[in-house]
């Protein structure tokens, strides 16, 4: 019986977390081409927009469909595509450390990145 209590909670939170990480990354992208959220230029790295071939908005809206794409991966393979908006997560963050702007922005795509990690790990552990 606690067998049964715990794994449906393995399940409960398998649920929330896919949940976010399907619906977050999509919104978050579409909102790219938008800006309805936030003005997303404002946290592109200045060193990285300088090597930019476009525009910075081009480069937003760019992330943005990687942001659409990764959601998706989520949604058809949890188990791959969490793994992927954890790296994408952690790599907005460590350019946002590197900047030494939005800190607290990049601790929370930290904190975002192993809830990915982990939803991707409850994944695989009950074979999704």
């Amino acid at each position: 019986m606690e067998t049964l209590a715990l794994n449906d909670k393995i399940k409960t939170t398998y649920n929330l977390l896919y949940i976010v990480f399907v619906v977050v990354p999509i919104v978050a992208g579409i909102d790219k081409f938008t800006n309805l959220l936030v003005q997303w230029d404002q946290y592109i790295n200045p060193a990285i927009l300088g090597l930019l071939p476009f525009s910075a908005h081009t480069f937003m809206m760019i992330v943005g469909v990687i942001e659409i794409v990764a959601g998706i991966i989520v949604w058809k393979k949890a188990s791959v595509g969490g793994y992927i908006v954890a790296a994408w997560l952690a790599s907005i963050a460590i350019t946002l450390i590197f900047s030494l702007h939005f800190l607290d922005v990049a601790v929370r795509d930290l904190v975002m990145a192993i809830g990915a990690f982990s939803m991707a790990n409850l994944a695989r552990a009950l074979k999704l």
